[in-house]
């Protein structure tokens, strides 16, 4: 075999290795859920499906592609999906509740149907708000796939972003225009209403909703909150003794614990962007990881707990003065007139019980519970 020969067989190799290594996965859009609420709830803008393909391709190779939906009432949007590649499951026109239902069955046991017969698909994107997808959400988990959902904000179920793996709202994907709040009129809200109804009453029922939404994304955006978080998981996840904690796997945990968690909801462009951050404030501290751009990532074991603990065992020795046992309760406000900034979620206790434990265990001070008081009582090491 000639060296260029031998070069392409093994340039071939090496693409191959990178193409296994990626997801793959299988979208399903319960398309009158998204469009329709896309339209009710963001002033009666129109549902681009760019931004939901592009989140994915972050994500893996997007293999199957699949809108289900009674395709007379979208011909638009028909056109827009077909230019994207993705084939259309016609559910034709029955009653109202019965089509909804038997365009949800027919997506459900299609997407079952694939999970048995298509083992190299790793991912199912689940595209709709409603909770009635919350079973098969289970049971896809349960035959070992990963489960995306995509929703828009205002129409999906609380029950359903739990139960996925991750999820993606809709209006905060790059690329999703922020709606005027007034001015602009959607189409039906109803699901049985034709193409040229436009009830009044409905539409100016959501638009407080459209109104609030620019502000009330505020609150996820505070990144002392995010440091706590992001400080607590840190420190189960080295807690369990499983191994280094890398990036990738504390990224993992926090959409575990919320699925629709996203780095950008809190101004940072990438999630290495928002650690570098923490660890600047020496929230955390990053290492080489094991991987390039997977760095491991922990707690300050020194500087910040040591001054912390040091701050505890001074209060206490304040209160105590002459060895006398000082209480639990009321401590932490005690501490903090020492130190106003001092938060033990930043150190990565979940409560400040648990941080004294620490201390003890550590062996700046003493802690015992005490039936007579009903309490906790401290006291300083002699």
């Amino acid at each position: 075999m000639s060296r260029s020969t031998c070069a392409r067989t093994a340039h071939g190799r090496r693409t191959l290795g990178r193409v296994d290594q990626e997801d793959r996965i299988a979208l399903f859009l319960d398309y009158e859920n998204l469009a329709l609420g896309a339209r009710d709830h963001r002033g009666g803008a129109d549902f681009d499906f760019r931004p939901i393909a592009d989140a994915l391709a972050e994500r893996g190779r997007v293999v199957v592609r699949r809108a289900y939906a009674d395709w007379s009432y979208f011909d638009e949007d028909r056109r827009m999906l077909t230019r994207s590649h993705v084939e259309l499951i016609e559910i034709p026109q029955r009653m109202g509740a019965s089509r909804k239902n038997a365009a949800d069955i027919k997506m459900a046991v299609d997407a079952i149907e694939l999970a048995f017969e298509r083992d190299y698909i790793s991912t199912f994107v689940i595209c709709s708000g409603d909770s009635d997808f919350t079973p098969l959400v289970h049971k896809l988990r349960e035959l070992n796939k990963r489960v995306i959902g995509v929703g828009v904000e205002g129409s999906t179920s609380a029950l359903l972003p739990p139960a996925c793996d991750e999820f993606l709202y809709y209006d905060r994907l790059e690329g999703v225009d922020i709606p005027p709040a007034r001015g602009r009129r959607g189409r039906p809200t109803g699901r049985q209403a034709g193409p040229d109804q436009r009830p009044p009453e409905p539409e100016r029922e959501h638009e407080p909703e459209v109104d609030r939404r620019p502000a009330g994304e505020e609150p996820g955006r505070d990144v002392d909150a995010l440091a706590v978080l992001v400080a607590q998981s840190v420190a189960g996840l080295q807690g369990s003794a499983n191994g280094e904690v890398t990036a990738s796997r504390l990224k993992r945990t926090l959409l575990r614990k919320d699925p629709t968690f996203s780095e950008s909801d809190y101004g940072f462009r990438t999630f290495g962007e928002l650690l570098r951050h923490l660890a600047e404030r020496n929230v955390i501290e990053l290492a080489e990881g094991p991987a390039k751009g997977d760095p491991e990532v922990s707690l300050p074991e020194h500087g910040d707990r040591e001054v912390a603990f040091g701050l505890l065992r001074g209060v206490v020795a304040d209160l105590g003065s002459g060895g006398n046992p000082v209480a639990l309760s009321g401590l932490k406000n005690q501490v903090r007139r020492a130190r106003p900034d001092f938060s033990e979620k930043k150190l990565g206790y979940r409560s400040f019980l648990q941080f004294c434990k620490a201390a003890a265990t550590a062996g700046v001070l003493d802690l015992r519970w005490s039936p007579e008081a009903d309490d906790y009582l401290l006291t300083t090491q002699p």
